[in-house]
């Protein structure tokens, strides 16, 4: 998963997928726009995922779409989106269990013109994050997250990275910032920390829950610059 829009190292996955014989999914839901050595990120695995959804970078109201080389699980994907409905001139008939997925034209109509300003979104949001930097970077007890050095991000989400010495601020950061209107957010919660989750096998994931305990999701719309130049 491309989290936050920030590419992973995908080199690295893909030597370990071979290793160990995985197939490699890119969740590249919060990456569109982001580049991994040069190459849009989504091209490593056997498929890959966006979302559309309405917090995303561009937004159909929903939905999203799914990227693939392989023609045959195009073909299959697509079946199975559209109700597996086989193909005729008055018969009703579907070959195996499907799914109504499929985007109405006026959505789909409303993400190809997002599409066309997606590089100004991308601008922005970069120019957001840079001033972010700036604006942290004599603060010695936070750092913003930036890309790392083999890939260029679409900045979906700008995180607030907080010293592990200074956990115990987070819950009044997070307080006062919302009594004075402003809309910072924590991560998301892990998955195992759900309660529907919380019985099921868990592997070592204490790295992610470190993370977790120190990022504050910033203020990150592709509007929000227009409103900083306009102040």
């Amino acid at each position: 998963m491309h989290s936050f829009g920030h590419p992973v190292d995908l080199d690295a996955l893909s030597t370990l997928c071979q290793e160990f014989h995985l197939t490699l999914i890119e969740d590249a839901a919060e990456a569109l726009g982001s580049f991994y050595r040069k190459q849009h990120v989504g091209h490593k695995g056997l498929m890959s995922i966006l979302s559309f959804n309405g917090n995303k970078i561009i937004t159909t109201g929903g939905g999203g779409a799914i990227l693939t080389n392989d023609e045959q699980l195009a073909h299959l994907a697509k079946h199975i989106t559209s109700t597996a409905k086989i193909p005729h001139a008055w018969q009703i008939a579907h070959d195996q269990i499907g799914f109504n997925y499929r985007m109405p034209n006026i959505n789909a109509a409303l993400g190809c013109a997002q599409l066309e300003q997606l590089p100004g979104f991308i601008e922005k949001k970069r120019k957001l994050a840079e001033i972010y930097r700036q604006t942290f970077a004599d603060i010695p007890y936070a750092d913003i997250f930036i890309e790392p050095k083999y890939a260029k991000s679409n900045y979906w989400l700008n995180l607030l990275m907080l010293d592990k010495n200074c956990l115990h601020l987070k819950d009044e950061i997070l307080t006062q910032s919302h009594q004075s209107g402003i809309a910072i957010r924590p991560a998301w919660n892990l998955m195992h920390h759900l309660p529907m989750y919380s019985s099921m096998p868990c592997m070592d994931v204490s790295f992610a829950e470190a993370l977790v305990k120190r990022i504050i999701c910033l203020p990150s719309s592709v509007n929000l610059l227009d409103n900083i130049n306009n102040q």
